[in-house]
């Protein structure tokens, strides 16, 4: 059995693996195990992408805005590739949900100053398909779509230029710790050796922390659906839309419209894929959110998002079990925060000082102690948090 050394060693191959590893090289040797022969087929393959400053709950805000500027000017020794592109993005709401949009344009200013409030009118004139229901919206001008492939092949580049390793087809099958290193055993029947573990798995948290020997912190995958559309009309410069409701998303892509109905389908870790019931909940909110009737559905497709049983990412190094370091459970908002995560993450597992413009985010919100001592609960819903 050959045996391999490292500073540290990756669990995961989607964007949390590839910006973790990315920003790990600067420090030591680094190798990402990727249980898939494709690094990001699950969720970061599938995510619609959009950087909003207004999504999310505070701290998932902080990191989204602390991440712009590596999106908006990305270094160049990453990428020779724009990384994001303007769309702005409008969240409207009806006479039902009026006091929910009206709170969420106040909790959001003080973080998001550009955003505007519209009224009936305003949203008619921006998207002349949304339905009349809708009487008031909040549009960020400055959010901007992203391009998870080029965002995954530049922090993968910097992995890879920094010396590190990728081993696809790899799964990590155990690993105990012995006099302050890890024995990691994959399924390749290599013996690794590292200081540290970043579980950075997705869905499969909780499981490579199980096979670590570390307490699971009751991360939940939850199952949303995707489809395709064409719209027939120009919807180019069309913004992504939302209800604050959290219903349906529609976001412009490639001439067609990504439509999501928001659901949160409990799901074991596995390979998603929607079901005939999501896609036809998906058209019949289409249909009351807006006048488009489109006469078929292109394409289909379903991804996990992982949370954690508060929705706030887990972020940092294992209370209990030294050198297993969490970055997991950053649900519908790992593309958008990437940048930022991956920096808190490296600095709090190497016990460096938080950097100048990540310095505000409150880290006991993000560390994994704050599970470990409530124990495992039930994912919050998501309209109980706005």
């Amino acid at each position: 059995m050959q045996k391999h050394h490292f500073d540290f060693v990756v669990v995961g191959g989607g964007i949390a693996g590839v910006a973790v590893g990315a920003e790990l090289v600067k420090r030591g040797s680094v190798l990402i195990l990727e249980r898939e022969e494709s690094l990001a087929y699950h969720t970061t393959g599938r995510s619609a992408a959009i950087s909003m400053e207004s999504y999310g709950n505070a701290i998932i805000r902080k990191l989204t805005c602390a991440s712009r500027n590596f999106y908006q000017e990305p270094p160049g020794d990453l990428t020779d590739h724009p990384l994001c592109a303007p769309r702005g993005a409008l969240i409207v709401g009806d006479e039902e949900h009026w006091g929910k949009l009206q709170s969420r344009y106040q909790s959001i200013l003080p973080q998001v100053p550009s955003a505007e409030w519209l009224d009936r009118s305003s949203i008619s004139a921006m998207v002349p398909f949304l339905s009349e229901k809708w009487i008031g919206g909040i549009f960020e001008p400055n959010a901007f779509d992203l391009d998870v492939h080029a965002i995954h092949t530049a922090f993968l580049r910097g992995v890879r230029k920094g010396g590190g390793a990728v081993s696809p087809g790899t799964e990590l099958r155990r690993a105990h710790r012995v006099n302050g290193i890890w024995n990691i055993e994959t399924t390749r029947n290599d013996l690794i050796e590292a200081h540290t573990i970043f579980n950075a798995s997705g869905a499969w948290a909780d499981e490579v922390a199980q096979a670590c020997g570390v307490t699971p912190l009751g991360i939940q995958p939850l199952l949303r659906t995707v489809v395709v559309v064409d719209p027939e009309q120009d919807v180019s410069r069309c913004p992504y839309i939302g209800t604050v409701d959290e219903q349906i998303f529609i976001k412009p892509d490639v001439g067609r419209l990504m439509v999501s109905p928001c659901d949160e389908t409990l799901s074991p870790p596995c390979d998603a894929t929607p079901d005939e019931l999501g896609v036809a909940i998906t058209m019949d909110r289409l249909e009351h959110a807006t006048t488009l009737r489109p006469r078929r559905v292109l394409n289909r497709w379903a991804g996990l998002r992982v949370f954690a049983p508060d929705r706030s990412p887990v972020i940092g190094p294992d209370p209990s079990i030294e050198g297993f370091t969490w970055c997991a459970a950053l649900g519908g908002y790992g593309i958008q925060t990437a940048p930022a995560m991956a920096q808190l993450c490296a600095a709090l597992a190497c016990h460096e000082t938080i950097a100048n413009d990540l310095g505000d985010i409150a880290v006991m919100e993000a560390s994994p102690s704050r599970l470990q001592a409530v124990g495992a609960q039930a994912v919050v819903p998501v309209e109980n948090l706005k």
